[in-house]
C-alpha cells in the first residue's frame, strides 16, 4: 500500500521515518511505509500511541518491518518517539523454537571429550540406595557399612527401557541375520549373559568373527558365526 494512502492522525511520518534511519545501519536499510496502527487509551476514544512500520531491507532480514512507536499526550501536543525495533513479518524467517538439549541428542552424537549433563529427576535413575541386590550383586549391608556404591543406579523404568530399546534394535531378533542364523544366541560357546535381572534377556558376544562382538544381544539373536554351527575336526 502506497504511504499516500495511510491516514496518519499525528503528522509523524517524517519524524517516524528519521527514528528508524538513525537507528539503521544504512539509510536504504529503511524501506517504504507499510501501515499505521493506533492504540486507543483505556479511558479515552482518542489514540494516544501510533505505531509506525516501515519494511527493513537489511540483509539475512526478508520480511522483517521498523516498528516506531510515537505518542501524543493530548491533541495539540506534538508527537514525541518511545522507542524504535525490528519485528518480524508474516513471511519472516525466523529462528526454530528452542528444543532442550537432552530432546535434541540423538546416539552417537557424544564425541571424545563431550559432556552431557543428566537430569536430577531424570526418572532412569534412582539413587543408589534403592539398588537391588539381584542387579549389582553386591552385599547392600557391606555398601552402607563402608559408604560405598553409586550415587544413583538404574530405575526400573531405565531397565525397561534399555531392554526394550535392545531388543528392538539391531542386536534383537528381528532382523535378517537372526532369521537366518542356524541357531540362537543363547545355545552359543561365545554368548556371555549379563548380571543382574537382565541376565534371562541379553548377553555379550564374545566372538571376534561375529559382526556382534562385544556388544550386547539378546538371547534370541543370532548369527552365522554361532559356535556350534558347523563343528569341522582336523
Amino acid at each position: 500500500m502506497s504511504s499516500a494512502k495511510i491516514e496518519d492522525k499525528f503528522s509523524a511520518l517524517e519524524i517516524a521515518r528519521a527514528a528508524a534511519l538513525e537507528d539503521a545501519p544504512k539509510p536504504d536499510h529503511v524501506g517504504e511505509l507499510v501501515s499505521i496502527s493506533y492504540d486507543e487509551t483505556a479511558d479515552s476514544s482518542e489514540a494516544r500511541i501510533a505505531t509506525y512500520l516501515f519494511e527493513a531491507s537489511l540483509p539475512a532480514y526478508v520480511g522483517w518491518r521498523w516498528a516506531v512507536t510515537v505518542a501524543k499526550v493530548d491533541d495539540s501536543s506534538s508527537p514525541t518517539i518511545c522507542d524504535v525495533v525490528l519485528l518480524p513479518g508474516t513471511e519472516s524467517l525466523l529462528a526454530p523454537e528452542w528444543v532442550a538439549y537432552k530432546d535434541r541428542l540423538l546416539p552417537g552424537d557424544v564425541g571424545p571429550g563431550d559432556i552431557v549433563p543428566t537430569s536430577a529427576d531424570d526418572e532412569r535413575l534412582v539413587p543408589g540406595f534403592a539398588v537391588m541386590p539381584e542387579d549389582e550383586e553386591l552385599d547392600l549391608a557391606q555398601l552402607f557399612e563402608f559408604g560405598l556404591g553409586r550415587a544413583r543406579v538404574l530405575s526400573i523404568t531405565g531397565r525397561d527401557l534399555a531392554a526394550q530399546r535392545w531388543y528392538a534394535g539391531d542386536r534383537g531378533p528381528n532382523n535378517s541375520i537372526s532369521q537366518q542364523a542356524p541357531k540362537p544366541c543363547n545355545s552359543c560357546g561365545f554368548f556371555i549373559p549379563i548380571a543382574g535381572s537382565l541376565r534371562s534377556a541379553f548377553g555379550v558376544c564374545a566372538n571376534i568373527l561375529s559382526p556382534d562382538d562385544a556388544r550386547v544381544v539378546s538371547v534370541d539373536h543370532g548369527c552365522g558365526a554361532h559356535s556350534e554351527a558347523l563343528v569341522v575336526t582336523d
